[in-house]
C-alpha cells in the first residue's frame, strides 16, 4: 500500500501508459476502493469489472483498460468500453492522490480518446459527480460537452459526450 499523504517525486518522463493486466488488479482496486471512501462511487458501483478485468474489457477487441504507471507504481487507471457499434463510455479514470494535477489523467485521457478514434467510434461518454471539478476541467479541456444532469440517489450526476464524428466529404452541389 502506497502512503498517499507523503509528498511524490514525481517525474512525467518515466511514466508511461500501458495495457492494464490481470496482474494488475489488486492495484487497480485499490484504487477503486480509495475512490469509495472519497464518496465517489454511486451506491450500486460494486466494482466488478475490475475483479472480471479480462472479461469487461478485452474480451471485446473494441474496449481496453490502461494504467499509468511511474517507475514504481501504477498511479493512475483509464477504461473504455463498447457500448455498440458508434459509441463507447469511458470509465474509471482515477488518478493516486499524490499524483493528481500534474498530468496523468490528461495522459490517460489521451490514450483513451485516441483509443475511441482508433476503433472509429463516433461518440464517447462518461459521466462524472458534480463535485470533482478538477475532473469537469479535464474533460471540458478535451471538448466534451455537458449534456444533462442526473439525480443519483441524492447525489448529482453529469453526463458528457464527445462528438468525434466528422464529414470529411464535400456533399456540395455545384
Amino acid at each position: 500500500m502506497i502512503d498517499e499523504s507523503a509528498q511524490v517525486q514525481f517525474n512525467a518522463e518515466v511514466t508511461i501508459v500501458r495495457s492494464a493486466t490481470s496482474d494488475d488488479v489488486p492495484v487497480l482496486r485499490e484504487l477503486y476502493e480509495k475512490s469509495k471512501l472519497e464518496g465517489q462511487l454511486r451506491v450500486n458501483d460494486t466494482g466488478a469489472d475490475l475483479d472480471h478485468l479480462m472479461e469487461g474489457y478485452f474480451e471485446c477487441k473494441d474496449s481496453g483498460f490502461w494504467v499509468a504507471q511511474n517507475e514504481v507504481s501504477i498511479v493512475g487507471m483509464i477504461g473504455v468500453q463498447r457500448i455498440d457499434d458508434n459509441s463507447a463510455e469511458i470509465r474509471r479514470l482515477r488518478v493516486r492522490d499524490g499524483y493528481r494535477r500534474r498530468g496523468i489523467g490528461r495522459m490517460l485521457m489521451e490514450h483513451a480518446i485516441c483509443f475511441c478514434r482508433d476503433k472509429q467510434y463516433l461518440k464517447i461518454v462518461l459521466d462524472v459527480r458534480i463535485e470533482r471539478s478538477p475532473a469537469i476541467n479535464l474533460f471540458d479541456a478535451f471538448g466534451f460537452v455537458h449534456g444533462r444532469e442526473r439525480d443519483m440517489n441524492g447525489r448529482k450526476l453529469l453526463d458528457f459526450y464527445l462528438d468525434l464524428y466528422s464529414d470529411t466529404t464535400d456533399t456540395r452541389i455545384d
